[in-house]
């Protein structure tokens, strides 16, 4: 059949309007949330058949964080977090939080598990649990599933999950896995780096509940921040479970590393999606 130029232009124009007509009925059927939680089970079906192929799962964790941040900051963080970078990426959404994972050993009890509230489990627990969740999303019609982990002693358990999926699909294009280390690096380098630049110590940014991640939570919510405590300043040691000093942490301070964990996830996101089509 031969349509003409003009043919072939209205043609296009129509394509068009019908894919943005299709977009915009998922989004009237559906609400503004990228929660996947917060949507139907239509709701997510008409998002996926729209584009939506990209789901960010958010790992965190229930541990100790010093005597002046909730237990769950990590799980906080890292829903918040996916939130904003599933928004800029335009085309995602969110799974859960994770917030059960590995915290080291029960008995005896060391590291985190000192303290009252963490929760730890295997390693091999959490494997699987992150590839069900990963077989679930790929049978779904996801087509890129993101494991985002906002805490550092995991981020291997991610990266063999990711590994070991990948390979037993790699004659299947439908799904790939991502273990996004990059979601994490950025806290321990680029921010630290700024950080110091504004002229704040290694030994006050520490490593774990002090300056710097101390800011990250309340550039996130500070209701995960007791400022009381945070005023009181620290006892020397290991005994309060802080590796730092959180003490002039900011809600200012925060914002610097949160705005670099989008714009690092989302480059990191995107590139590895375009490299999988």
């Amino acid at each position: 059949m031969h349509f003409g130029k003009n043919g072939l232009l209205r043609a296009a124009v129509a394509c068009v309007l019908l894919a943005a007509l299709a977009l915009a009925k998922v989004h009237a059927a559906s609400p503004g949330t990228v929660q996947l939680e917060e949507l139907t089970s239509p709701e997510l079906k008409a998002r996926i058949a729209a584009g939506f192929t990209t789901v960010l799962v958010p790992i965190g964790g229930t541990e100790q964080n010093g005597p002046q941040m909730v237990l769950g900051k990590h799980n906080v963080r890292a829903r918040v977090l996916a939130d904003q970078i599933a928004r800029r990426l335009g085309n995602a959404v969110v799974a859960p939080v994770v917030a059960y994972v590995p915290e080291g050993s029960i008995t005896p009890p060391a590291a985190h598990m000192r303290f009252a509230g963490t929760v730890s489990i295997p390693d091999a627990v959490f494997e699987s649990l992150l590839e069900g969740i990963a077989r679930s999303f790929k049978l779904h019609g996801f087509r890129d599933v993101v494991f985002l982990g906002d805490h550092g002693g995991y981020q291997k358990g991610e990266e063999r999950v990711a590994g070991r999926l990948n390979r037993e699909w790699k004659n299947d294009p439908a799904c790939r896995v991502h273990a996004l280390l990059d979601y994490y690096e950025v806290t321990q380098t680029a921010f630290v780096a700024t950080l110091r630049q504004r002229g704040y110590s290694a030994a006050e940014i520490g490593t774990h509940a002090g300056l710097a991640d101390t800011s990250l939570a309340l550039a996130v919510d500070p209701s995960l921040v007791r400022a009381d405590l945070l005023a009181q300043g620290r006892k020397s040691g290991d005994n309060d479970g802080v590796h730092g000093d959180p003490r002039r942490a900011t809600a200012e301070l925060g914002q610097l590393g949160v705005q670099q964990i989008i714009d690092t996830s989302v480059a990191a996101i995107q590139r590895r999606v375009h490299e999988n089509r």
